[in-house]
């Protein structure tokens, strides 16, 4: 198998990259892999899940967060969403896609799609078990918290999905 530069292959399940290694002469004396996560995995699904719940936890039981979901304008919190997904998005590219995006466009999507949907059904389990998301009442209200403690609570979920 003759590579003289870097290629994608599928190894063990995993997409990998081989780099080759050459010698001051240019000739290749070995190669090396580097995994790549360009696949959303239901491991990476449940890395997601933790370090979501890492930061939802303590964020979502402060006052503030709830006074914030109460009294924030909607455009405010709307703001707050796309600033969110845009982190989420520039994070993912630079840490999983810089590689290679072509091919993977879906998989780019789905990572940053199901990294913030994850972390707002993990932040609405937390908010309503503490009686804090006004189902039923005000819902808006509900959503707007969510969005709100889903901020940070993303992040973490994206940073914990960096780990191999």
């Amino acid at each position: 198998m003759e590579i003289k530069e870097s290629s994608i292959k599928r190894i063990g399940g995993y997409l990998h990259r081989i780099v080759p290694i050459a010698n001051k002469s240019g000739e290749i004396i070995s190669y090396t892999l580097k995994p790549l996560m360009l696949e959303f995995k239901p491991r990476d699904i449940m890395q997601v899940v933790v370090g979501s719940s890492l930061m939802a936890i303590p964020v979502a039981l402060t006052e503030e967060a709830w006074n914030l979901g109460q009294f924030l304008p909607n455009t405010n919190v709307l703001l707050i969403a796309l600033i969110s997904l845009l982190l989420i998005s520039i994070f993912v590219y630079y840490n999983f896609y810089k590689v290679t995006l072509k091919g993977y466009v879906f998989e780019f999507i789905k990572r940053i799609l199901g990294t913030y949907l994850i972390s707002l059904i993990i932040v609405a389990l937390i908010l309503t078990i503490i009686q804090k998301c006004p189902w039923g009442v005000n819902n808006l209200i509900a959503i707007k918290r969510i969005v709100i403690v889903a901020f940070p609570a993303a992040m973490s979920g994206t940073l914990s999905d960096t780990i191999k």
